[in-house]
C-alpha cells in the first residue's frame, strides 16, 4: 500500500493479508490499525521494531490511507476477485475520513472506564421495587432516573442502545400509575415492538397492574382500555384513539406519555403523526412527555421544542466499532446485490468461526431469504435446487445450518427469536423490524443493503441496527457493526455516521391531515387557532415560520369538503362528516381527494365485474403504499401473467396491488388457511397489500350515507373491503353484508376469532345474508338481548322499494339515507320516520338505501351485493 505525505498525518488501515508492506514518509504522524489475526504477526513485529504506533482491531476489514489532504480507500478484500486501484477523496470528505479514523483509533486504546451500578432502592420508593426487572440501576439508568422522579417537567433521555432505556421508561410509568394513581401511555414505533414491550411488562400484570397492548393487529375492547393502567401502543394506534370520541374521558386520565425512539420525529412516514401528537401534548400541563432515544444529534433542539429537560448519557455498556466495507459500483444492479451478499456471507463466517453471533439486515423479505440461503450453503448445507420462495425447504436448510429468518409474515419468526436468544442458532437474517427495539443482540451486525424496499435507508435506522451489536447481559461486551456500501456511497455514509442523526420535521408534507385531525377533535376551531397550533410544531421551531403552508392546507381541506370555513372575521372551522370519517380512518386527505375525483371521472360501470375492476384499479394506483409495493423482477413477470394472460403489456406501478385484490375478488377459494402460494405469487408478497387496502375500501364504503361518492362505488367498496379483510373465510361476491352482521355480533374486541366462526356457522345453514328472522340469537353472538334486537331493526333487511310512474316509495330503518341515481347523477334523501317517496327522473333510475349502522340494499345490478353469490 504505497502512499506519500508531505507532513502531518499518515494513518493506515491494513486489513488485506495479501497487501504489500507499507512504506512510510519521514516526519509524519504514523498510525496503523491492523486485524488481531495471527496473519499479521510479522507486520506487527516490524512496526514495533521501527517505533510505529499500531493498534489491533479484531474484525478490521477496511483498507485505507488517510493523510491531512487525501483519503485513499480500497475495495473490501472480501469482495474483490482482482486487485483494483483505490479511489481517493479530498477536501471535506478527507477530513471526515480523518475524523472516522480517529474515532476508531481512540476506541481501541486498550483501556476502558468503569462505572458502578446503584441499588434501585436508593433511587425509587421501596414499594416500586417489585415492578423493576433488576435489583440495581446501571450507570446510564442511575443518571436518568433522578430527573424522572424530580419535578413533573418533560424529559428527553438520550443514551446509547443497550444502556437500558426501557427501565427508565418503566420508572416514568410507575410514577404516573403507582405514584399518582393515573394512567401511562407508552408509544413504540412498530407493531412488533408492542409485542416485545408487552412481554417485558407481563410481570406487572402479575403484580396487579392492568396493561393493555394496542396495535393494528389486535382488536380493542373499549371497556378494558378504559380500565387499564398502562397502554402499550404504536403511535398511529394512539393517535387513532385520540380521534375516537369513545375514549376521550380515558385519555384525560393519562399522566405520562412515554415516547420510545423519539428520534422518529424525523421519519418521513411516522414522523408527522408523532410531531402532531407531541405538538398537541407539549402544552398540556396534565400530561408529562418522557422521550427516549439512542440516536439524536440535535437532542437539545428537540428538548427545547418540548420545553423538556435533556439528559444525555455517554456511558455505554459495551464498545461499538463500525466499519464501511466497500464494494465496486456497477450498472448491473444484480452484480452489486451479489457482491453485497458475498461480503455479508464472508463477514458472517468471520464472526461465527470466532465463536460469535451475527445479525444480518437486508432491505427486503426476499433479500432475507436469498442471503440466508447463501450463508447456509457456505456452512456446508446442501442448497441445490432450493428456491428462495420455497418457504418450507428454505426453513429446513436454514434450520440445519443454524440460521434463523425474521420478518413480518414469516411463520417461524418467534421460533427464530427464541433460538437466537438461547444461542441455539448463531445467525439471524432479518429486515429492519429487529432494528427498532426487538431485543435480539449479537456480537456483530451486518447491514447488507442501503435501501429498504425502494427507499434509501436513513442514518437513524442504521444507528439503531448498529445498536444491536455487543449488548451486555448477552455475552457480547464488544460490538462490531458493518454497513456494506459502494464506492459512490462511502463518503456520504461516513459523513452521516460521524455527524449522527439530526432530526428534521417532516410534517409539512402531510400538513392537511394533521390540521384536519385537530379540527375534528375541536382543538382547532378557527383560522387563528390553526395558526397558533402551527407555531407550536417542530417545523416552526426549526425555522419554518411562514403561515403560507398552513393556509394552503386549510384551503385544500375546505375545497375538498373535509372542513367548512365560515365567512366571519374569525374564520370559524368545523369538520364535515367526510372530514370526520377521513380523520377517524386516518386516510391521507390528499389521497382521499384523488380517489374521490377519480371515481367521479371514471366511466359508469354496468356490472359487478367492471365495478370491482374500476375500484381496484383506482386504489392500487392512487394509494402510495399500494402503488409502491416492493416486488422483485422475477415476481413482476408472475404478476404480469396474472393480470395479462395474453402476454400483452409490462409491469406497471400498482400491479402487485391490482393482482392481490383481483385474486381475492375473483378466486376467493384460493385464500384457504395455510395457503402459501396464490396463482404463483407467494402469499407473503400479497400480505402487505391485503392488510392496507381494506381501510381505503371501507372509507369509500362509508361515504354511501354521506353522498360524497356515487352509490355504486360505495356499495362495491363496502363489499370488497370485508371480503379482503376476512379473506381467510373465502367469501364470494355479495358476502359483505353477512360479514358486516358477523362483525356486529362478534363486537370489535372478539372479531378476530368470532367473525370466522359466525360466518362458518351461517354458511353451514345455507344463510347468504343478514336477513334471518328474529326467532333466536346465534349462540356465539356477544351482544346482549336488547342490543341484538336493536341490531335486527337496524339492518336493511326490511327495505321495500315500490316504484310507480313518477315516484319510488321506500320503507327502511329510521335514520337511513336513500340515494336515487341515473347515470352519473345522484341525489340523497334522509329518512327520519322510516319511509319516503323520491322522484323518478327516468326509466333508468335506481335506488340504494344505506342504514346509519353500515348495512345497505340496492336495485339494479347493485342488488347482486345484497346476498352472497353461490360458489
Amino acid at each position: 500500500m504505497p502512499g506519500t505525505s508531505e507532513s502531518g498525518e499518515y494513518w493506515l488501515k491494513i486489513a488485506d493479508p495479501r497487501a504489500e508492506p507499507p512504506t512510510f514518509p519521514d516526519g509524519a504522524d504514523i498510525r496503523v490499525l491492523l486485524p488481531a489475526s495471527d496473519e499479521f504477526h510479522d507486520l506487527k513485529a516490524k512496526l514495533t521494531a521501527n517505533g510505529v504506533d499500531w493498534r489491533a482491531v479484531r474484525y478490521l476489514v477496511d483498507d485505507e490511507i488517510v493523510t491531512h489532504r487525501v483519503s485513499q480507500v480500497s475495495e473490501c478484500y472480501l469482495a474483490r476477485s482482482a486487485r483494483r486501484q483505490p479511489f481517493s477523496t479530498t477536501g471535506q470528505e478527507a477530513a471526515v475520513a480523518r475524523d472516522a479514523f480517529e474515532l476508531l483509533w481512540d476506541s481501541h486504546t486498550g483501556t476502558s472506564e468503569t462505572a458502578s451500578s446503584v441499588p434501585t432502592e436508593e433511587l425509587v420508593p421501596r414499594d416500586w421495587l417489585r415492578f423493576l426487572p433488576y435489583p440495581s440501576f446501571n450507570p446510564a439508568q442511575a443518571e436518568a432516573v433522578p430527573p424522572i422522579l424530580g419535578d413533573s417537567s418533560h424529559v428527553v433521555v438520550v443514551a446509547p442502545t443497550g444502556a437500558g432505556k426501557t427501565t427508565v421508561g418503566m420508572v416514568a410509568a410507575l410514577r404516573a400509575v403507582v405514584g399518582e394513581g393515573r394512567k401511562a401511555a407508552w408509544l413504540v414505533p412498530q407493531r412488533s415492538l408492542t409485542d416485545e414491550l408487552d412481554r417485558e411488562l407481563d410481570h406487572w400484570r402479575r403484580e396487579g397492574l392492568r396493561v393493555e397492548r394496542l396495535s393494528g393487529e389486535y382488536s380493542v375492547d373499549v371497556e378494558r382500555v378504559r380500565e387499564a393502567d398502562v397502554w402499550v401502543a404504536t403511535t398511529e394506534k394512539f393517535e387513532a384513539m385520540c380521534r375516537a370520541s369513545s375514549l376521550r374521558e380515558a385519555l384525560a386520565e393519562v399522566a405520562c406519555l412515554i415516547v420510545d425512539e423519539i428520534h422518529l420525529l424525523g421519519d418521513p412516514e411516522r414522523g408527522p403523526v408523532l410531531e402532531a401528537l407531541l405538538a398537541r401534548m407539549r402544552g398540556d400541563d396534565q400530561v408529562r412527555i418522557v422521550g427516549l432515544s439512542a440516536t439524536v444529534a440535535n437532542a437539545d433542539e428537540i428538548a427545547a421544542w418540548l420545553g423538556a429537560r435533556l439528559v444525555r448519557v455517554a456511558w455505554r455498556p459495551s464498545t461499538l466499532t463500525w466499519q464501511l466495507p466497500v464494494i465496486a459500483t456497477h450498472r448491473d444492479w444484480s452484480l452489486v446485490e451479489s457482491a453485497r451478499i458475498r461480503v455479508a456471507n464472508a463477514l458472517t463466517g468471520m464472526v461465527t468461526h470466532d465463536g460469535g453471533s451475527a445479525l444480518v439486515f437486508c432491505g427486503s423479505k426476499r433479500g432475507v431469504r436469498r442471503t440466508a440461503l447463501v450463508i447456509a450453503g457456505s456452512r456446508g448445507v446442501r442448497t441445490d435446487g432450493v428456491h428462495p420462495d420455497d418457504l418450507d425447504r428454505l426453513h429446513e436448510v436454514c434450520r440445519e445450518a443454524r440460521i434463523g429468518l425474521h420478518y413480518k409474515g414469516w411463520d417461524h419468526k418467534r421460533e427464530a427469536e427464541k433460538a437466537f436468544r438461547a444461542r441455539d442458532i448463531d445467525v439471524l437474517v432479518a429486515t429492519s423490524t429487529v432494528a427498532a427495539g426487538v431485543n435480539l443482540p449479537a456480537r456483530a451486525v451486518i447491514v447488507q443493503d442501503t435501501e429498504v424496499g425502494m427507499n434509501p435507508i436513513d442514518v437513524a435506522t442504521v444507528q439503531q441496527m448498529f445498536g444491536r451489536a455487543g449488548r451486555v447481559g448477552h455475552g457480547e461486551r464488544d460490538g462490531w457493526a458493518f454497513l456494506i456500501v459502494t464506492e459512490q456511497e462511502r463518503q456520504r455514509w461516513q459523513a452521516k455516521l460521524v455527524a449522527g442523526n439530526t432530526v428534521r420535521s417532516r410534517i409539512e408534507a402531510s400538513l392537511p391531515d394533521h390540521v384536519l385531525a385537530e379540527v375534528v377533535q375541536r382543538r382547532i376551531r378557527s383560522l387563528r387557532e390553526a395558526e397558533d397550533w402551527w407555531v407550536g410544531t417542530l417545523a416552526c421551531h426549526q425555522g419554518s415560520r411562514s403561515l403560507q403552508p398552513l393556509r394552503e392546507a386549510v384551503r385544500f381541506l375546505v375545497e375538498g369538503r373535509f372542513i367548512n370555513e365560515s365567512e366571519s372575521a374569525e374564520g370559524a372551522l368545523a369538520p364535515t362528516d367526510l372530514g370526520k370519517v377521513t380523520a377517524r380512518l386516518m386516510v391521507p386527505a390528499a389521497v382521499g381527494h384523488e380517489i374521490r375525483v377519480a371515481l367521479a371521472e371514471s366511466a359508469l360501470p354496468d356490472s359487478p365485474d367492471e365495478a370491482e375492476r374500476t375500484v381496484i384499479d383506482l386504489i392500487a394506483g392512487l394509494v402510495p403504499k399500494l402503488a409502491q409495493s416492493a416486488i422483485n423482477e422475477e415476481l413482476k413477470a408472475v404478476v404480469n401473467r396474472v393480470l395479462r394472460p395474453d402476454g400483452s403489456g409490462s409491469y406497471q406501478r400498482g400491479d402487485l396491488a391490482r393482482a392481490a385484490l383481483g385474486l381475492v375478488a375473483s378466486t376467493p377459494e384460493s385464500f384457504r388457511r395455510g395457503a402459501k402460494m396464490i396463482a404463483g405469487i407467494p402469499y407473503l408478497a400479497l400480505y402487505p397489500v391485503l392488510e392496507d387496502a381494506p381501510r381505503y375500501l371501507h372509507w369509500i364504503g362509508c361515504q354511501g350515507q354521506l353522498g360524497t361518492v356515487h352509490p355504486w362505488s360505495a356499495v362495491v367498496a363496502a363489499d370488497l373491503s370485508r371480503r379482503v379483510k376476512w379473506r381467510r373465510c373465502q367469501p364470494p361476491r355479495g358476502a359483505g353484508r353477512l360479514l358486516w352482521m358477523c362483525e356486529q355480533m362478534a363486537t370489535s374486541a372478539h372479531a378476530e376469532d368470532l367473525v370466522p366462526a359466525l360466518w362458518n356457522a351461517a354458511r353451514a345453514r345455507g344463510i347468504t345474508g343478514p336477513d334471518w328472522s328474529a326467532r333466536g340469537m346465534p349462540s356465539q353472538c356477544r351482544l346482549d338481548d336488547e342490543t341484538y334486537r336493536a341490531l335486527l331493526k337496524e339492518r336493511a333487511t326490511g327495505v321495500v322499494f315500490e316504484k310507480s310512474e313518477d315516484l319510488i316509495a321506500v320503507s327502511a330503518p329510521d335514520a337511513s339515507v336513500v340515494v336515487t341515481w341515473s347515470g352519473r347523477r345522484f341525489s340523497r334523501v334522509h329518512l327520519s320516520q322510516g319511509s319516503a317517496s323520491v322522484p323518478v327522473s327516468d326509466d333508468d333510475t335506481q335506488v340504494t338505501v344505506f342504514t346509519w349502522r353500515g348495512d345497505y340494499r340496492a336495485t339494479g345490478w347493485l342488488s347482486r351485493y345484497s346476498r352472497t353469490e353461490p360458489t
